[in-house]
């Protein structure tokens, strides 16, 4: 007896349903991502092995370069906040359009007498002039970088109950004067533990 002829089957497979998928995770990464702020002062950090992984909130940055001390909070309302403080201690006032605007800089190098000129100037020229900023003075007379760190630490112990990380991101040219400042000013407020920010390189070198 003949045995019948097996129908082929078409090996084809429907992708539909996988571009769906593709193009849904795409726009949740999209849609969730944050963009990454432009650095208010670019340094060339000096190299290092070590590869210790900066938290990723509550965390001050203090950055110099070029004989300047720019400082830094991560996290939009821990910014405003760390503002506000500055405010009450310099009787200032900010306008919410003005803390708006410094909850989207990385870091600022303005003394406090010129903070207000900066953040009232439009976003696109802000970004661009960022890095003509004059820096936060560290003099004995007046040193306000002090009073930012303070602030930033009293926000951190407040408003989320944290003692405020501290990092250090010197330029590899920075004479250590400065960058010795800067530390005694951190060991002035006890605070003796902080990162230093280095680029990594490899260990042959």
């Amino acid at each position: 007896m003949a045995k019948g002829k097996m129908k082929k089957k078409s090996m084809r497979v429907d992708m539909t349903a996988m571009c769906d998928v593709s193009f849904l995770l795409l726009t949740f990464f999209v849609l969730t991502s944050t963009a990454k702020l432009p650095e208010p002062l670019p340094v060339d950090t000096p190299n290092s092995t070590v590869q210790t992984k900066l938290p990723e909130s509550n965390l001050a940055t203090v950055t110099i370069g070029e004989g300047k001390v720019f400082f830094g909070v991560l996290g939009k309302e821990d910014r405003k906040a760390t503002l506000e403080k500055m405010g009450e201690r310099y009787n200032m006032t900010f306008s919410e359009e003005e803390k708006q605007a410094f909850s989207y800089l990385e870091g600022i190098g303005s003394p406090m007498n010129e903070l207000k000129g900066f953040l009232s100037l439009p976003a696109d020229v802000r970004t661009k002039q960022s890095a003509a900023q004059k820096g936060i003075p560290t003099d004995s007379l007046d040193n306000q970088l002090k009073d930012w760190v303070q602030c930033a630490r009293i926000v951190a112990k407040e408003k989320n109950s944290l003692v405020l990380n501290v990092a250090i991101k010197g330029d590899a040219e920075e004479a250590y004067p400065q960058v010795k400042k800067v530390m005694d000013i951190l060991q002035e407020q006890r605070v003796n533990k902080f990162f230093l920010v280095t680029g990594l390189r490899n260990e042959d070198f």
